[in-house]
C-alpha cells in the first residue's frame, strides 16, 4: 500500500524485523532506506544485540537520509532496568533537498507501520541524537 503523500510503500521485511527487535530483542538497531526505483522503504542494515550505540550512529550515512530504530536500554533513578524503542528520522544538512523532502513526507506513515515506538528524534547531525539527548527523553 503506497503512501498518499510520497507514493512510498513499506516492504514487509521492515515490519517483521521491527517486531523481532520489539518482541524478541533480536537486534539492537535497524536502519531503513527508501529505494526510489521500487518506491518503497526497505531494511538496509540490522545491528546485533551486542552492538554499541556508536556502531548504530556510524551506520547512518553522513550525506544521505535514513530512518532508524534503536533499542535503548537504561537504568532509572529507582535502579530499574528499562528499555525504550527510539525512532530516528536522520536527515543530515548535506543530504539532497529532494531526498529530505521524500523522507519527510513519508515519515509519518512509515512510523505508523512500526507499532511500539516510544521516542522520536529528528536529527540533522549526530549531536541531535546523542545518548544524552535520548536519556533526557526517557522520562
Amino acid at each position: 500500500m503506497a503512501n498518499a503523500a510520497s507514493g512510498m510503500a513499506v516492504h514487509d521485511e521492515c515490519k517483521l524485523k521491527f517486531l523481532e527487535l520489539k518482541a524478541k530483542r533480536t537486534y539492537r538497531f535497524i536502519v531503513y532506506k527508501i529505494e526510489l526505483v521500487q518506491k518503497q522503504v526497505v531494511v538496509e542494515k540490522v545491528g546485533e544485540p551486542t552492538e554499541s550505540y556508536e556502531a548504530f550512529a556510524a551506520s547512518l550515512p553522513a550525506d544521505e537520509c535514513r530512518y532508524a530504530v534503536y533499542d535503548f536500554d537504561y537504568v532509572t533513578a529507582e535502579n530499574c532496568q528499562k528499555s525504550r524503542i527510539v525512532f530516528v528520522a536522520w536527515s543530515p544538512d548535506s543530504a539532497k533537498v529532494r531526498s529530505k523532502m521524500i523522507y519527510a513526507s513519508s515519515k509519518d506513515r512509515f512510523k505508523r507501520e512500526l507499532d511500539g515506538i516510544q521516542i522520536e528524534l529528528q536529527a540533522t547531525d549526530p549531536t541531535e541524537m546523542d545518548l544524552d539527548v535520548i536519556r533526557s527523553r526517557t522520562n
